[in-house]
């Protein structure tokens, strides 16, 4: 049995390998190129997905596929590729299953590029009381909840659309800690930036290029999106270019689904990770960053990085809602990693989003 011991921390890429090599993370086929990040595994979508009436938690007394039994109103074949549509509830079976150690908890986040997407997902282990955290010694399935929001897509057993990482112990920064590492080595483009609880980002409305360029609307009823094909997709069928107003201002509107960007450069530094939080009711009636991870690396100079924002997945809750240029609206917390990573993110990985400006997700043809 594998023994969790050292500093606390998240764990990086070498050590996600020893964890399947321990046993840990159990797989019937090998690891996909690219598949462990530095700080995280990707999660990649098994032979089954279900389409549901309703979401649900197992809750303590009960695995995934009992409550499947009541609540599943179809099965679907992944091996040939499916559709999933808008609106629709669907979970599916992981490749991955774990047997965690006493001591390692994981929790999980979609990735970049599925957030992007406005696809909402959700990791769900049996006997959950909460999504995305599995519990330290947990052994058993994995499945995700997949609901696009905005694009129908196109999946497939092997499409990766979370990631998980291993946490030991308590690795988060306080606003001290936070202080001082900023000090150390400048996570934002902020001389005097907002600490409580995280480092505060702000939405950038001032825009950028010569058009002032500030973000993207999705548009409705489109074509499907393959999820596994990059740089397949016209970005006008897609998507409503914003520019900038002389107010330097933008209407959420409920039910829109938003790309924008932070106002200032991020950096998470190698021997660290970072999360975006999710909703910060304090700052107002949205949502932003469904995609909440940033690994040791991005944005880091030594990783070809510099200037890289934080890419904003927004949404307005129930009501309009009125940003300005320089508003907060989101907080990155940032916890130690237990070692550096032996890859960093940008560097040898295939990273799609490092030095990035406003920038949409790799499914979409550049400019």
């Amino acid at each position: 049995m594998m023994t969790v011991s050292g500093s606390d921390g998240i764990l990086p890429s070498q050590d996600i390998r020893a964890l399947h090599a321990a046993g840990a993370i159990i797989t019937d086929r090998p690891f996909a190129e690219g598949q462990i990040q530095p700080a995280s595994l990707d999660l990649r979508l098994g032979q089954r997905v279900w389409r549901l009436r309703a979401s649900f938690l197992p809750g303590q007394n009960h695995t995934v596929r009992d409550r499947l039994d009541r609540v599943a109103l179809h099965e679907i074949d992944l091996t040939k590729g499916a559709v999933l549509e808008t609106g629709a509830v669907y979970i599916a079976e992981c490749l991955e299953s774990l047997a965690l150690p006493k001591g390692l908890p994981a929790s999980a986040n979609p990735k970049s590029s599925t957030g992007r997407l406005d696809v909402f997902t959700r990791l769900i282990a049996d006997r959950a009381r909460e999504f995305d955290q599995i519990e330290a010694g947990y052994k058993g399935p994995l499945y995700l909840e997949i609901s696009p929001r905005t694009f129908p897509v196109l999946v497939r057993t092997g499409s990766r659309l979370s990631q998980v990482r291993f946490r030991k112990g308590q690795p988060r920064l306080d606003d001290e800690a936070l202080r001082a590492l900023h000090k150390r080595d400048p996570l934002v483009t902020s001389s005097e930036p907002s600490i409580q609880n995280g480092i505060a980002v702000s939405v950038d409305l001032k825009g950028f290029g010569a058009q002032n360029l500030i973000g993207y609307r999705a548009k409705r009823h489109t074509a499907l999106i393959d999820v596994d094909r990059v740089g397949a997709c016209a970005v006008d069928e897609y998507w409503d270019p914003l520019y900038a107003n002389a107010a330097r201002d933008l209407i959420l509107d409920p039910g829109q689904f938003y790309i924008l960007a932070s106002k200032e450069a991020v950096q998470v530094p190698p021997d660290h990770a970072a999360e975006m939080t999710p909703f910060d009711p304090l700052v107002g009636e949205f949502r932003v960053h469904y995609a909440g991870f940033f690994d040791p690396g991005f944005g880091h100079a030594e990783s070809g990085g510099a200037g890289s924002r934080a890419v904003l997945e927004v949404r307005s809750r129930d009501v309009p809602f009125i940003i300005e240029d320089g508003q907060t609206v989101g907080r990155l917390v940032y916890e130690h990693m237990t070692a550096l990573p032996d890859v960093l993110y940008g560097k040898g990985l295939g990273s799609n989003y490092q030095a990035q400006g406003l920038k949409l997700s790799k499914h979409f043809k550049s400019a």
